[in-house]
């Protein structure tokens, strides 16, 4: 069998992960069975909506905990600069203030495993064009980033490990 997508990520997003897991397999589950068991004391299946919604949320449920435990079976966590790269330099963990050269624009991500990339909160993957960019470098430098858009001109105000 091949080997399986290896998920990285902070310990904390793991915690989090396993926490999830355990609050939908015992609160969760048994709410939405709950449901069913309501719903099924209304009479006829056929013809009843919230037996229908409530298998309907049974299934996502079951969905959502299949993916937290392939996330928590496959995760790989790493630790802030296990990259074996200078102290400032960006790595997983970093915090970053960059300037976009283009539009004159300062911006501040903090790089993150994909599992935890959230672009709306400043929080980009490692994976990402920009975050892989910026691995390795350090502050005052200036990087280039080929994106679909064209090439990205970005100068490291500061980096916070």
């Amino acid at each position: 069998m091949e080997n399986p997508e290896r998920y990285r990520m902070s310990k904390e997003r793991l915690e989090a992960l396993k926490e999830e897991l355990n609050y939908l397999e015992t609160v969760r589950a048994k709410e939405v069975a709950d449901q069913i068991a309501e719903a099924r004391s209304f009479g006829d299946l056929s013809e009843n909506s919230e037996y229908d919604e409530a298998k309907n949320e049974q299934a996502k449920v079951y969905a959502r905990i299949s993916e937290v435990k392939d996330l928590i079976e496959n995760a790989e966590v790493v630790e802030a600069n296990e990259d074996n790269l200078p102290k400032d330099a960006v790595t997983l963990g970093s915090r970053v203030r960059v300037v976009d050269l283009e539009a004159e624009e300062e911006l501040e991500f903090e790089i993150v495993g994909s599992q935890e990339a959230n672009p709306m909160e400043g929080r980009i993957s490692d994976d990402s064009l920009l975050g892989a960019g910026m691995k390795g470098h350090k502050t005052g430098e200036t990087i280039v980033i080929d994106a679909p858009a064209g090439k990205l001109k970005f100068e490291i105000k500061s980096v916070r490990n």
